[in-house]
């Protein structure tokens, strides 16, 4: 009879194991990372056979979900600063973090766009009537990029009343490559996937701090597959779909 009553104990710990691991792994990313995201998900799922769900959305917004409770395992912010946030609140397992990929600013108008050289003409001559899109600079990484690179090179007052900052940096690419605004400011990786927008011009690496994308655990993390897909994340395969889409990372070439 015990022997019985262990057999279906382990049977029953095997079948909830199972029947975890068959359970979607979500990933809460920064909304620059959706293509790359929704491939690696893909990738780890062919080879764990682990389904991966990934929310994006602007970094700000996840981090204020993660530490109001929201159920994902891992998180993928663009920034430092709102890890550090959620390292802070106890909401990420902070011995978990890495960086694993960077990116540069670039800025774009719509295709058909005439060359420009914002060191030779003035940014707000440019825009004439219009608005410079870029992702808010008071919440989102990208608007925090931009907004110190254009400080750095003495640009910034020249743009600052001109504004037209979104929720995120996909929006403000949409919006340019709509002809909505006739520049923005957003992430080579973001231009490179949109055909309705030509890039301008690279903005200096030494012109704002490092964009890094740094990944964490979450506190909360409760799927068995959480820890190896961190793994994942930071390992080769990953990293070369990242450099497929434009990303720097230091794993490759």
């Amino acid at each position: 009879m015990r022997l019985s009553v262990l057999f279906a104990a382990v049977l029953f710990l095997a079948q909830s194991a199972t029947v975890l691991a068959q359970k979607p792994l979500t990933v809460f990313a920064a909304s620059s990372l959706s293509e790359a995201m929704m491939q690696i998900g893909a990738a780890f799922e062919a080879e764990a056979g682990t389904p991966v769900t990934v929310s994006v959305a602007g970094t700000g917004t996840l981090a204020r979900q993660i530490e109001a409770g929201a159920p994902a395992d891992v998180f993928v912010s663009a920034d430092a600063i709102w890890m550090d946030y959620l390292v802070v609140r106890g909401a990420v397992q902070a011995e978990t973090r890495e960086t694993i990929a960077s990116n540069r600013l670039v800025l774009i108008g719509p295709k058909d766009a005439p060359d420009f050289d914002y060191l030779k003409e003035s940014i707000a001559a440019r825009l004439k009537d219009g608005r410079l899109a870029m992702a808010d600079p008071e919440t989102v990484p990208a608007g925090r990029y931009g907004r110190e690179a254009l400080k750095t090179l003495g640009l910034w007052s020249d743009v600052e009343t001109r504004l037209a900052p979104m929720e995120n940096v996909r929006v403000a690419l949409a919006s340019a490559a709509r002809g909505d605004t006739p520049l923005a400011l957003v992430y080579a990786t973001d231009a490179a996937i949109e055909p309705d927008v030509r890039v301008l011009a690279v903005l200096p690496a030494e012109s704002h701090p490092v964009i890094e994308y740094p990944a964490a655990l979450t506190q909360s993390a409760g799927h068995p597959q959480a820890e190896a897909f961190l793994a994942f994340l930071k390992g080769p395969e990953a990293a070369k779909i990242l450099r497929s889409l434009s990303f720097l990372t230091d794993k490759g070439s």
